[in-house]
């Protein structure tokens, strides 16, 4: 019998800013439920009138931390949600949330067969989830993050990443800045094309279990070009970020 899920209240632990427009919150949840790294939570905001808005924002954290989350969310100029979390929320509020939701876009630190991670922009984060995961698990898959960003100043999780990628168990982190990129830049400076796919994907070899987040057009572009370069498309899993991308 499906568990249904109910509204629930969180308490705001913790809010950090990762980029100009990107902050971490950490809720700590009443009625928490380990989440399966991939998985996203709704957030309801309902006005003093009655209106409401509601919003689905994926999990950052890793399903070993007990009685709380991280969401990593966004800020977008005219988005009713963020930008209420954004500019009103404070460490002691509360919001209300439900979740873990999603089945498809997900990954078990028991699944043996490398990884390929692609993301866009914040489509970074339910993949931060998988690799948090995989670190919390002590996996050694050989799995590498193929990460699409504006600038330098816009990766997410930047030190992070440069730190898990420094303890060497497996985990690669390729960047590739499409917009401006500081002097000495030695990653990638252009969209993700056919080219870097390959130089990514091949050495993972054939049994690569790919997933890719992001804005529509990139998670469409980069799903067929890595069909075209021979991998299944049943091995690839895809989620799209808003109806921008955002």
């Amino acid at each position: 019998m499906k568990q249904t899920l109910n509204w629930q209240i969180a308490s705001v632990k913790d809010i950090k800013s990762e980029t100009a427009e990107v902050k971490s919150f950490t809720l700590t949840l009443p009625a928490w439920m380990r989440h399966r790294a991939g998985q996203h939570y709704d957030i309801r905001l309902t006005a003093e009138d009655g209106y409401q808005a509601q919003r689905s924002y994926s999990i950052a954290s890793e399903p070993e931390r007990e009685g709380e989350i991280d969401l990593t969310v966004e800020r977008i100029n005219d988005g009713e949600v963020s930008t209420y979390m954004h500019d009103v929320l404070i460490p002691g509020d509360r919001l209300e949330v439900r979740g873990p939701i999603g089945g498809y876009f997900v990954w078990e630190a028991t699944m043996s067969e490398p990884l390929l991670l692609i993301a866009g922009g914040s489509g970074v984060v339910p993949l931060m989830s998988m690799i948090r995961h995989r670190a919390a698990a002590g996996a050694r898959n050989p799995t590498s993050l193929l990460y699409s960003s504006r600038g330098l100043e816009d990766i997410i999780y930047y030190n992070e990443l440069e730190k898990l990628r420094a303890v060497n168990h497996g985990l690669q982190v390729f960047h590739t800045l499409t917009r401006s990129q500081p002097s000495g830049w030695k990653g990638y400076a252009r969209r993700i094309d056919a080219e870097i796919l390959k130089e990514v994907a091949q050495p993972l070899g054939r049994s690569v279990q790919v997933f890719i987040c992001g804005p529509t057009l990139l998670v469409e572009s980069v799903s067929n070009t890595l069909v075209k370069i021979g991998i299944n498309s049943n091995q690839i899993r895809t989620e799209r970020f808003g109806p921008t991308g955002g």
